[in-house]
């Protein structure tokens, strides 16, 4: 009697995802320099010739990392009129965004390199920046788009690093609507 022997089925979707996320655990724990494909290949069980394959080079794998961490464009889905106290809710009483802590421990890590730096800046650049900038429009849009990002951002990771606000509900409330009329303040111009 022979037997056939099966090979296991391929999912080029599954595997791509798996090769996403383990460079993302890879890039969140190493520096861009640090990693390599083969590491990532070995986590994944794949020849790192298929990570080329599917991504291309180091670089493009990085930003397709960075891209994977999220854009902003949720912040432009809603209407302008309501998009500070949408925001400002969100900051007070949204949950924990494991990919946002991802994205900044990712950004830190690999800073130092000169050309993760440059992947880093472009995604910033033509993900979030330029699109929120177009969106809010208007006299000094780019320095508005600035400072309300900064706001965000940093009471976004604040928040998170303290697990909480740490505020009372009241404190909550009044925090709320002090960053929505901040935020919409700069939205308007």
């Amino acid at each position: 009697m022979s037997f056939a022997l099966c090979a296991r089925p391929r999912n080029a979707a599954a595997t791509r995802g798996a090769i996403l996320d383990a460079a993302t655990k890879r890039f969140t724990a190493e520096s861009y320099d640090q990693v390599g494909m083969r590491d990532i290949a070995k986590d994944v069980g794949v020849d790192p010739a298929l990570i080329s394959r599917y991504f291309g080079s180091k670089e493009d794998l990085f930003r397709n990392v960075i891209d994977d961490c999220g854009s902003g464009q949720d912040l432009m889905s809603g209407d302008r009129a309501t998009f500070g106290e949408r925001i400002a809710h969100d900051l007070v009483y949204g949950p924990r965004k494991e990919g946002k802590l991802a994205w900044l421990l990712i950004m830190m890590r690999s800073s130092t390199s000169t050309k993760a730096l440059e992947v880093i800046q472009r995604a910033s650049r033509e993900g979030f920046y330029q699109p929120f900038v177009e969106w809010v429009g208007g006299e000094h849009a780019a320095v508005r788009v600035r400072l309300a990002a900064g706001l965000m951002m940093g009471l976004s990771i604040s928040k998170d690093l303290a697990h909480g606000l740490e505020l009372s509900p009241e404190e909550c409330e009044m925090l709320k609507h002090r960053i929505a009329d901040l935020l919409q303040g700069l939205i308007d111009g």
